[in-house]
């Protein structure tokens, strides 16, 4: 069965306009049930070019007042991660259900907070994981249920793209929360947790560059009965950036680019080699919007695909590998929370 069909238009709010607010907002207009109703930037400029752009009725210059917005009912943030954390306590605090970019927040205290902040004034929270959504990963959890592979043995998965500070100043900066982890890494790291859940074992090393920041990273995560996942993500080099989900009788080989693709080939020892392919408007975006406006047409204050806990265990995880790999941010990690 599928999912229910929401029974209302929802009114979205973005706040944070750069270059993933864009592909978002193109991708809520694929959906008959939501509207962009307001948007907010710290540019009045950008917000007013955005709002004509998409539609949105409203326009804010600053992050605090969309708040305050007539018939908004929930907020996607997709400012840089260093703001997840205030952002996300302002709308919940104001009763506006958020979807919030991945990371979450920068480490596990915040992420706490806002779980606890969430929860206590039951305001629906979601991690913005888009690949938790996508019909590739939903096709290889179910054919892993069905055994078809066997039971899994190991992870193999990487994300890297060549970038440097001219093209993307905000990586390349400690205090925006730059680094290959907790921008692109974190998309294997969700997969080895979605798969293999929490590692006995981790180990980790990066490549810190002229700003301080981690411009590569390796990790290998170990379970139980020999079982691994060996993960990478740079902001050096291109990498294959796919998956591959081994297990006892066969593997499953996510195409690239893994994190959001299209097809996924099931290879098995002296069979013909399956490819599923899935068709999809727009980015695929507008599938994590679409599971938010059901949650919130049930009444639902967490998702079941993608819950809260999992966030927590994520940005541990998140932790671990940083601690691991020297890679800090100080200022932020010393800080107290609002």
């Amino acid at each position: 069965m599928g999912p229910a069909q929401p029974t209302r238009i929802w009114n979205w709010g973005i706040i944070g306009l750069g270059s993933i607010a864009h592909k978002f907002a193109r991708d809520l207009a694929v959906l008959p049930n939501a509207r962009l109703h307001a948007v907010a930037s710290r540019s009045p400029d950008k917000a007013a070019v955005f709002g004509r752009e998409y539609g949105a009725r409203h326009t804010f210059a600053g992050h605090e007042d969309i708040v305050h917005c007539p018939d908004l009912d929930v907020v996607y943030i997709a400012t840089p991660h260093v703001a997840h954390h205030g952002t996300t306590l302002h709308c919940l605090r104001n009763g506006l259900p958020v979807l919030c970019e991945k990371p979450l927040a920068m480490n596990a205290r915040q992420v706490d907070q806002m779980v606890a902040t969430a929860t206590d004034r039951s305001v629906f929270l979601m991690e913005a994981l888009w690949t938790r959504f996508m019909p590739t990963v939903n096709k290889a959890l179910a054919l892993i249920e069905n055994r078809v592979i066997g039971g899994l043995v190991s992870i193999r998965a990487d994300f890297g793209f060549r970038s440097s500070p001219g093209l993307k100043p905000r990586l390349y900066d400690p205090a925006l929360g730059g680094g290959a982890l907790l921008d692109i890494g974190i998309y294997p790291v969700f997969l080895a947790l979605l798969l293999l859940g929490r590692p006995s074992q981790i180990e980790a090393a990066a490549h810190l560059g002229a700003t301080g920041v981690d411009e590569d990273i390796d990790m290998v995560f170990r379970y139980p009965h020999g079982r691994q996942a060996r993960l990478e993500a740079t902001i050096r080099k291109q990498t294959a950036t796919e998956a591959f989900i081994q297990g006892s009788t066969g593997t499953l080989r996510i195409h690239a680019p893994w994190h959001g693709a299209s097809s996924l080939s099931l290879l098995r020892d002296g069979q013909p080699t399956e490819t599923f392919h899935f068709d999809y408007p727009g980015e695929g975006y507008y599938l994590e919007a679409a599971h938010v406006m059901e949650c919130l047409d049930r009444k639902r204050t967490e998702s079941h695909l993608l819950p809260l806990d999992f966030s927590r265990q994520l940005i541990r995880l998140l932790d671990t590998v940083r601690d691991r790999a020297g890679i800090h941010y100080p200022d932020i990690d010393n800080a107290r929370g609002p």
